[in-house]
């Protein structure tokens, strides 16, 4: 496995700085990244290791280096090396991405069933989204709904989710509604503040064009022209699901997101979106998208951890295990 050299010329200091990141942090990242080992002096930067993986670490080198005219966030490397690992898949899924109209001019798909599931949302009321921790399930359909938002296309948001940890008994905590559900729909918020900004998202809360509802109180109601989001409902019952999906009015779309390795429901109850999935899995008007543990998009330790856990499992069902 012969080194691979890549040289920046001409010289530039602070670009150089820019791309190493303070102490070196982004050749870091990108080494763990890759599993290489990279060696610098000067302008001159050294990779090492598998051929293959040495090759996509040149790249993404070259790719920070075109973007050093400024300090890179650590946002930006991560990002980018999931990018770069990807970039054949993803070049053939791209095509045809939805543009989103949010806060973030670079908010896109960054994987073709990334793309495909907001291909999938805009041209489906109902949407399923089912996978791993960091594939975007949560912040992707909560883009989508503050694009229709922002389009008009709906009068406001609706975000649900189980509150199985309370037991759906939430009377006893302090506050009214919306602050005894806080603590479970915290991911759905940091999403819609980073897409619409703070002061916006209260203003929206104040107009209930944004609402949130846990799962348990939304028996009886119709939702006409509303986005809604029912965001872990891996932890829901087939009754619970059932209920759900037939609240849904005119002119509105729901987003069903949950992980079927993460489920909190007591033993020995049904699973309703395990069984919502072979129930409607032929009904026109539902998508389902599977997200895979290529498809994370978070720190790369979290596509790690979750093959680890996937390998577990499967030497744990095996025979013989």
């Amino acid at each position: 496995m012969k080194p691979i050299e890549i040289h920046f010329t001409p010289v530039n200091n602070q670009r150089l700085a820019n791309l190493c990141g303070p102490l070196d942090e982004n050749l870091r990242q990108i080494e763990s990244a890759f599993e290489v080992t990279i060696a610098r002096r000067g302008e001159r930067f050294v990779v090492s290791g598998n051929s293959d993986r040495a090759q996509l670490a040149t790249e993404a080198l070259d790719k920070f280096y075109r973007q050093s005219k400024r300090q890179l966030t650590v946002e930006e490397v991560q990002l980018g090396l999931i990018e770069v690992a990807r970039a054949p898949a993803a070049a053939g899924g791209a095509a045809g991405a939805p543009q989103l109209l949010t806060r973030r001019p670079d908010l896109h798909g960054r994987t073709p069933r990334q793309v495909q599931y907001l291909q999938q949302i805009q041209k489906h009321d109902i949407t399923f989204a089912i996978g791993p921790a960091g594939t975007g399930k949560t912040y992707l359909a909560v883009a989508c709904a503050v694009d229709a938002l922002e389009r008009d296309n709906v009068k406001r948001i609706i975000l649900a989710r189980p509150a199985v940890e309370a037991g759906e008994r939430l009377g006893f905590l302090p506050g009214d509604l919306a602050q005894k559900v806080d603590p479970y729909l915290r991911p759905l918020y940091d999403a819609l503040y980073d897409l619409l900004g703070f002061d916006k998202v209260a203003k929206l809360f104040e107009r209930n064009a944004i609402e949130v509802a846990p799962l348990a109180f939304m028996r009886g109601r119709t939702l006409n022209h509303s986005f809604v989001i029912l965001d872990e409902a891996q932890n829901s019952t087939p009754e619970q699901m059932k209920m759900f999906l037939t609240r849904i009015g005119f002119g509105s779309k729901a987003v069903v997101t949950g992980d079927v390795t993460q489920v909190d429901l007591p033993r020995g109850h049904k699973n309703g979106l395990i069984e919502a999935r072979v129930i409607l899995k032929r009904v026109r008007g539902i998508a389902f998208t599977d997200f895979q543990s290529s498809d994370v998009v978070r720190h790369p330790l979290v596509q790690r951890i979750v093959n680890a856990y996937e390998r577990h499992t499967k030497a744990q069902t095996e025979p013989g295990a």
